[in-house]
């Protein structure tokens, strides 16, 4: 399998109800116009890594993934993600060390 695609959503004044996928063990791919944040909910017994994939520099020269712990039971909002580092053909990409009862939505901050 490989990494699935993940569709945005949009928050507003109205307000959003977000919509959670099962977090792919190929990982997540997604739509980055840098106003956007991955929700990561962590539903299993066991803390997992969410790793970004930074295909570009950061700014002090080095290629790193940033990398957030989502302890068991709880969840991260993690991002915006500026899209001359994260994006690779427009899109981000995420990792997760473990799936087990774990969703995620992204969100764009309109």
């Amino acid at each position: 399998m490989s990494a699935s695609e993940i569709t945005v959503q949009s928050s507003g004044l109205s307000g959003l109800e977000a919509t959670y996928e099962a977090a792919n063990a190929d990982g997540n791919t997604f739509t980055n116009d840098g106003k956007t944040l991955i929700h990561v909910k962590n539903g299993g017994g066991s803390d997992i890594t969410v790793t970004v994939d930074s295909p570009v520099q950061c700014n002090q020269g080095f290629t790193h993934d940033p990398t957030v712990v989502v302890t068991a039971g709880e969840n991260r909002f993690i991002g915006p993600f500026p899209p001359s580092r994260f994006n690779s053909e427009g899109k981000g990409s995420v990792s997760y060390s473990g799936v087990t009862d774990v969703t995620v939505a992204v969100i764009k901050v309109a």
